[in-house]
């Protein structure tokens, strides 16, 4: 049984591979939009995601969420810095985002459990 992280990466790429294939000009450059928008700039590749991270939370949007604690994590992120981003995105979103807070923070343990 695929445990959380491989199981969001798979479905992340199949639907992704499903929704390029259609062609659609507009999906294709949002996508190309938010690849961009990512890299390295004035800001560095970590802080853009620890920012998406925060963006995500606010909106509460679980997947997005996911998605830029695995990009934080690869970026080099600790423990620490995403807390510590995470309790940014919830004083700033309020206590809707508790759940959300919940769940990222399950994710992490996951992606840190992946490492060992």
């Amino acid at each position: 049984m695929p445990n959380k992280v491989e199981e969001f990466n798979t479905y992340r790429a199949k639907m992704n591979d499903k929704l390029l294939a259609e062609n659609n000009k507009l999906i294709k450059r949002i996508f190309n939009l938010d690849t961009n928008a990512f890299m390295e700039g004035a800001l560095d590749i970590k802080t853009k995601e620890l920012l998406g991270l925060v963006a995500s939370a606010v909106m509460r949007c679980d997947d997005c969420v996911k998605y830029h604690l695995e990009s934080s994590k690869e970026q080099g992120a600790t423990k620490e810095q995403v807390m510590e981003t995470l309790s940014i995105a919830t004083l700033i979103g309020g206590t809707i985002v508790i759940p959300h807070l919940r769940r990222a923070f399950e994710y992490w343990e996951a992606l840190e459990e992946n490492e060992a």
